[in-house]
């Protein structure tokens, strides 16, 4: 298979990452801090970077995902990704970070009954065509080749050679007056960006599914999920995967697999992730670094808009403001069909042990979730429960401990389950243990502040 037919899954959890930790925490970081905390986004790429692949690595041998072998090694988990992912992603402050972006578009005073619509609005999408997999693909590949251009553009357009000078000292971990962390940076924002450079929580995970549905590796013998309405009464799918005899040509196919969808990877994950997230902090910063309404939740988003209107025209700041509302519903799409996949296959687990008959409705599993989250979502904003930045935060502090703990139960599963010439070299199992350490204690630390037994003051 070329390069160019095995493009899709990489961009669908890249974006992903737009709407939480690209287009909202960096940039929120950076406005209020300064550029000398970019190092950070890059580092939590690269993390994220190496989690995947890890990831991918075991369907790509296996034709099932992580959740079905996961299933098989440790009693519970099944359980612990529903709950872990529901949590974590049930939240709905993306959607609520798009709605109030559009609402000042728009003009509107309130944005709350604006996020509910554009919930429900999502669960149509997801509800109709062929395959699930096929819209979330087209959608998301038209989103980036239209928001993320016009965003490099704006950058260019609008900095200057001093900015990029302080850009790449940033890079570099040095700030206006500080190393690495400035002073008075809220610690679980920080772990909430970092966690979110990428997908970030049990998202990770979802590569496993992609990979699988698009026809990678074993995964060519795999099923998709269909759409709600295709007039399909039932579909039966089995979630197990397909032996094979390990041998010389097996071992050459692997390896050929595993080369191409780590440039695919290395492509459009890392680096068009990282352009992404470099040129997103850098128009942060030359058009409202350092007000005081940044810290007002996504006010600083706002102002950006406003900047850039007064900077250029009017047109172009309401278009600033348009993508971003676009690529933030995007997001919440690709987020909540993930989601949805991954409890779903949980669930599926979970029913396959009390049944003789080794099948199940698995597109019946993912509507329920996908309409479950859509109400969650609901109910909390006619609560008054939607400001966005606090939703985003609060979800992902909670997903960097699942992500300390899929990392260290993926990299189990891979030394456990597959054949010796299938496993990670030993400096990725370096890499990927010192990713695991770094969330592990992160999360801890967090916890532990938040409990008031800790405090770190920088």
């Amino acid at each position: 298979m070329g390069i160019r037919k095995l493009l899709g899954p990489s961009f669908i959890i890249l974006a992903l990452g737009l709407g939480s930790g690209e287009v909202i925490l960096w940039p929120y970081l950076v406005s209020n801090y300064g550029l000398g905390i970019a190092w950070g986004a890059i580092l939590g790429l690269a993390f994220q970077f190496f989690i995947n692949l890890e990831i991918e690595r075991y369907t790509l041998v296996k034709g099932e995902s992580v959740f079905v072998g996961l299933a098989k090694l440790f009693r519970g988990s099944a359980h612990w990704f529903i709950l872990s992912t529901f949590l974590g992603f049930g939240l709905p402050g993306i959607i609520a970070a798009s709605a109030q972006v559009l609402a000042s578009l728009l003009g509107l005073a309130s944005f709350k009954w604006l996020a509910v619509f554009l919930l429900i609005v999502i669960g149509l999408i997801l509800s109709t065509g062929k395959t699930v997999y096929g819209i979330m693909e087209k959608i998301t590949k038209v989103v980036l080749a239209i928001g993320v251009p016009f965003i490099f553009l704006l950058a260019l357009f609008l900095s200057t050679k001093a900015d990029w000078g302080t850009l790449f000292r940033g890079l570099g971990g040095q700030g206006d007056g500080y190393w690495f962390l400035p002073s008075g940076i809220g610690l679980a924002t920080f772990l909430a960006a970092f966690a979110y450079s990428g997908a970030g929580g049990n998202l990770n995970l979802t590569q496993s599914i992609y990979i699988k549905e698009k026809g990678y590796g074993m995964g060519k013998y795999a099923q998709k999920i269909v759409g709600l309405f295709r007039g399909q009464k039932e579909q039966k799918i089995k979630l197990e995967g397909e032996e094979f005899v390990v041998n010389e040509e097996s071992v050459t196919r692997f390896r050929s697999w595993w080369r191409l969808v780590n440039w695919e990877h290395f492509l459009i994950f890392f680096f068009v992730g990282s352009l992404s997230i470099v040129f997103l902090m850098l128009l942060s910063f030359i058009t409202v670094a350092g007000l005081p309404s940044n810290v007002e939740g996504i006010r600083f988003v706002i102002n950006e808009g406003t900047v850039i209107g007064q900077r250029l025209g009017s047109i172009f700041g309401c278009l600033f403001l348009l993508a971003v509302s676009v690529m933030l519903f995007q997001t919440q799409l690709g987020v909540l069909d993930s989601t949805s996949r991954i409890m779903a296959e949980n669930a599926a687990i979970i029913r396959l042990k009390k049944m003789t008959n080794r099948t199940v409705h698995l597109s019946r599993f993912y509507y329920y979730f996908v309409w479950a989250q859509i109400l969650f979502g609901i109910v909390l904003f006619l609560g008054n429960i939607y400001e966005p930045k606090t939703l985003i935060v609060l979800g992902a502090v909670i997903n960097a401990f699942a992500m300390f703990v899929h990392t260290g139960l993926v990299s189990w599963l891979n030394y456990r389950s597959l054949p010796l010439a299938f496993r990670p070299r030993l400096w990725r199992r370096c890499v990927v243990f010192l990713v695991f350490v770094f969330f592990g204690c992160f999360s801890t630390i967090i916890l532990l502040n938040k409990l008031g037994l800790f405090t770190v003051n920088f």
